[in-house]
């Protein structure tokens, strides 16, 4: 491995092991037991809460990324990534618009429901 290749592997190294120590310090909010994410509950909820940013057809604006896109697919961000994106904000890594702030009016019960909303719209044009 010449300096360059070892370098960058180190680097990589030491990013991926940063990564999965703060991940592994992160609790995942669980929604209720027993509880049923509701698409049409969730659609209000993420009208009161998420439009403003991700677009009222989940489309995008200019503050924030759209959520029918297959950067969004459950395989790439699964739900647990609408929690704690919900509870613990997000730094930008995808796109332009800046951090994702906390939501702290949520509760992981409304995450769930917003993310049945998010999930059967995807599924509608074909993202899945």
């Amino acid at each position: 491995m010449n300096k360059i290749r070892r370098r960058q592997f180190a680097v990589g190294l030491i990013a991926l092991f940063s990564l999965s120590v703060q991940a592994q310090s992160w609790q995942v909010p669980k929604p209720s037991p027993g509880l049923m994410p509701n698409p049409a509950a969730g659609k209000t909820l993420f009208a009161k809460h998420c439009a403003a940013c991700h677009g009222t057809e989940l489309k995008g604006s200019d503050k924030g990324p759209p959520l029918l896109h297959r950067i969004y697919e459950p395989s790439h961000h699964a739900d647990a990534a609408f929690q704690l994106a919900a509870k613990n904000g997000v730094r930008a890594h995808h796109w332009k618009f800046g951090d994702m702030a906390p939501v702290p009016q949520v509760t992981s019960d409304d995450v769930a429901h917003i993310t049945a909303y998010v999930r059967s719209e995807q599924r509608k044009v074909g993202i899945d």
